[in-house]
């Protein structure tokens, strides 16, 4: 029997959705893909509906990509249309959301788990988390949103010295540069005070706020115009390429790999 990806519960005005396979680090393959995007689809239409809360189950609060699904579409062109084309309607999903989104990252957010806390509205994170987005170091270019949420969160500067790197980003050092909105010490902490802000948010006029989240909402879409579409055209070349099987193997043998740019 398979795990469901996601459970979602409306408690008032404000809905809770949780990633729940923690054995596969919540990681986004095609089921979560499919699943998290319905999800957020139909609460856009849900008009008692008034904030959403992102949480997650285990240590991880996502791992991001699936590396079976990235072996798959190295050698197939379909299913890296479909990756694209998943990621496309993903990321729209995220992005055009009315509601407020509060996410509660109890654990590190990685790769495209990193762009689903980035769209959010307010990151509420313990402080041994960490967020970053590796896709260079898995020879993937950073397509699937992470050229745009990143440098809405810190600007240009900082978006480019993690995105070409990969390098993480602890909870502390998060908060301070703007990646996370609230730090809380425990992972324990994080749900409850996700929870108590979306609260508040909910209990305000919904008028005046999805007013307000729509309008930002525009800014983050018109910026989405720009690049998005370039970036995902590129991470589907990145997809076909030698470099990313090499990246997968030297990550599992924990060694350094050796790329050739084909």
């Amino acid at each position: 029997m398979t795990t469901p990806a996601l459970d979602v519960r409306v408690d008032g005005h404000v809905a809770e959705v949780t990633l729940t396979r923690p054995e596969l680090f919540n990681r986004f393959d095609d089921e979560l893909h499919v699943e998290f995007t319905a999800v957020l689809e139909s609460l856009r239409r849900d008009e008692k509906v008034r904030a959403v809360v992102l949480a997650s189950t285990g240590s991880v609060f996502s791992a991001g990509g699936d590396f079976d699904l990235m072996r798959a579409a190295q050698a197939d062109v379909a299913t890296r249309l479909r990756i694209v084309d998943d990621g496309r309607r993903l990321l729209d999903a995220l992005i055009s959301l009315p509601q407020p989104l509060v996410v509660a990252m109890q654990g590190p957010a990685i790769g495209l788990g990193a762009t689903v806390v980035l769209t959010a509205d307010a990151i509420v994170a313990a402080r041994g988390a960490t967020i970053a987005d590796p896709h260079v170091v898995l020879g993937l270019v950073a397509g699937d949103g992470g050229c745009l949420v990143w440098p809405q969160a810190v600007g240009m500067l900082r978006a480019r010295r993690h995105l070409l790197t990969g390098d993480p980003v602890d909870a502390e050092t998060a908060h301070a540069m703007g990646l996370i909105t609230d730090l809380v010490d425990a992972p324990d902490d994080v749900l409850p005070a996700a929870q108590a802000l979306a609260a508040r948010i909910a209990a305000l006029p919904p008028l005046a706020v999805q007013g307000t989240k729509r309008a930002l909402n525009r800014v983050t879409q018109l910026r989405a115009g720009e690049v998005v579409e370039l970036s995902l055209a590129h991470e589907e070349t990145s997809l076909a390429s030698r470099d990313l099987l090499e990246a997968i193997d030297a990550f599992t043998e924990r060694r350094p790999g050796i790329y050739q740019g084909h």
